[in-house]
């Protein structure tokens, strides 16, 4: 299926969660904020937010530094 991913179209696995959606794509879930169809979406929600088609997810990665 086709979902935006930070506004390029991806295509993923059908039956993806949020969580394993970062795993298919290779990002450290501990370190990431999730948009999900312009709503930020809940860490307490990613194990049961199913990814469908057209969905639009913003992810943003936090660095730290000084």
């Amino acid at each position: 299926m086709i979902v935006k991913i930070n506004g390029d179209p991806r295509e993923v696995p059908d039956g993806l969660t949020v969580s394993t959606l970062l795993d298919f794509l290779e990002m450290r879930n501990d370190r990431v904020a999730i948009e999900h169809n312009l709503n930020i979406l809940p860490r307490a929600m990613w194990n049961e937010t199913k990814v469908q088609p057209n969905d639009n997810f913003e992810i943003v990665h936090f660095v730290g530094g000084g």
